[in-house]
C-alpha cells in the first residue's frame, strides 16, 4: 500500500531479527480479572515472551496486589514479544486473555494466536490453546449463549511474497471467528470469513487487507453483537488503498455472512469525504455508544491528505448503520498540528 502499511505491519511471519537492548516495557496492555476475586488486574506486554500480571489491589502509591509472570509459547526478544493482548471471558469464568504472536515451531515464525484461561490462581500459561492468526483481537458474545467468542483479522495474503503459502490465510484477508465455550474456545470449528463467503460485501482482491482492523458492538440492541470490519487496502475505481468498512450483524447462529451486511467508503452518499488513493479508510474502526441511546455506532479512522487523517462518525438508526447524521472531523478541526504525517485516527482507545 502507498501508506506504507504492508512494511509497517508485515506481521503474518517474522524474518528473526537480532534481539534489541530495550524492553519496550508496557507495549501492550491488558485489564481483566483474571483470577475472579472481583479485582482488576493488569497483563503487561514487553519485547519478550513473558506477560507481566500485575494482580488488583492497586494502591495510590502504585503498589499492587502481587505480581507473577506467565509465558505463552511465541516468539520473544528476536520477535519484539507479544504484538496484542486482549482480555475477554470465553468460558463463563475469570477473565481470559489472548495472546497475539509468532509461533516457535516452525522457521518462519507464522502469526498465532494464544488462549490462555483465567483461574483461581490467575492465568494459566500450562493450559494454553492455540488459535487462528490475526493480530487485530476482539473478544464478544456474538450469539448471545452466555460465552464470549474470538475474533481475529488475517488481513495478509495467502503466500509470501516468494509464494510460500501462509497457514490460515486468504487472498485479500480473512476473518476469524472462534466460538467460546464452558470447556474454552472450540477451536476445531473456528470460522474464516472472506470477502467471498456468501455476501459479504466486495469480493477478495490481493492487498485488500480485509480484517486490518475490527470491533464488536451492538448496533440494532438485539443483544447480538455486531462486527465492524476495516478493509484498508480496498480499491474502488481508480483510488487505489482507499479503503471501505464492512459491517456484519449477529444472530443466535453467529455473524450473517448471507444477508443484511453493509460497506461503507467515502464515494458513497452521504458518506463525508471522498475516495482518494491511499486514504486507507478502514485504518481502525470502533463500534461505541456515542448519543446514548444504547445502540453502538460506527466510528471510522482513515489516512485522509496523504497522512493528514480524519474520523468519521456514522450513527445506528436503531436497526442498522446510517449516513443521516454522519460527520466528518479533521486533523486541523481538532486542533492537531499537520506537520509531518500525524494520521489522526489511525488508532483509537478502548
Amino acid at each position: 500500500m502507498g501508506l506504507g502499511l504492508r512494511h509497517h505491519r508485515q506481521e503474518h511471519h517474522r524474518q528473526r531479527p537480532g534481539p534489541s537492548s530495550h524492553d519496550l516495557w508496557g507495549k501492550n496492555l491488558a485489564a481483566g480479572d483474571f483470577d475472579g476475586d472481583g479485582r482488576a488486574d493488569l497483563a503487561v506486554g514487553t519485547d519478550h515472551a513473558a506477560i507481566h500480571v500485575f494482580k488488583g489491589g492497586f494502591t495510590t502509591a502504585g503498589k499492587s496486589g502481587g505480581r507473577y509472570t506467565v509465558t505463552p509459547p511465541i516468539l520473544g526478544a528476536e520477535a519484539d514479544g507479544p504484538l496484542n493482548l486482549t482480555a475477554g471471558d470465553v468460558n463463563g469464568g475469570a477473565t481470559d486473555l489472548v495472546v497475539d504472536g509468532f509461533e516457535t515451531t516452525s522457521a518462519y515464525g507464522w502469526n498465532r494466536n494464544y488462549f490462555i484461561p483465567g483461574s483461581a490462581t490467575g492465568l494459566k500459561a500450562s493450559a494454553a490453546k492455540s488459535l487462528k492468526p490475526g493480530v487485530i483481537t476482539a473478544i464478544g458474545d456474538i450469539d448471545k449463549d452466555g460465552f464470549g467468542d474470538i475474533v481475529s483479522g488475517a488481513y495478509w495474503n495467502s503466500t509470501t511474497e516468494d509464494g510460500t503459502p501462509i497457514p490460515d490465510s486468504a487472498n485479500g484477508g480473512k476473518v476469524w471467528v472462534t466460538s467460546g465455550s464452558a470447556g474454552g474456545p472450540l477451536t476445531a470449528s473456528a470460522t474464516g470469513i472472506t470477502q467471498d463467503t456468501g455476501n459479504v460485501p466486495g469480493g477478495s482482491e490481493g492487498n485488500d487487507y480485509f480484517g486490518y482492523e475490527l470491533d464488536l458492538g451492538d448496533i440494532n440492541g438485539d443483544g447480538f453483537l455486531d462486527l465492524a470490519i476495516g478493509v484498508a487496502g480496498e480499491n474502488i475505481g481508480s483510488a487505489v488503498d482507499t479503503g471501505m468498512v464492512v459491517i456484519l450483524y449477529g444472530t443466535a447462529n453467529g455473524l450473517n455472512t448471507n444477508s443484511g451486511g453493509q460497506s461503507f467508503h467515502q464515494d458513497n452518499t452521504g458518506v463525508p469525504g471522498g475516495n482518494e488513493t491511499n486514504d486507507g479508510f478502514g485504518l481502525d474502526v470502533k463500534l461505541d455508544d456515542v448519543t446514548g441511546d444504547g445502540k453502538d455506532d460506527l466510528i471510522v479512522g482513515s489516512a485522509e491528505d496523504k497522512g493528514d487523517g480524519a474520523i468519521v462518525y456514522m450513527p445506528s438508526n436503531g436497526t442498522k448503520i446510517t449516513t443521516t447524521g454522519s460527520r466528518f472531523i479533521g486533523a486541523s478541526t481538532s486542533g492537531v498540528s499537520k506537520t509531518g504525517t500525524p494520521y489522526f485516527g489511525s488508532n483509537f482507545a478502548d
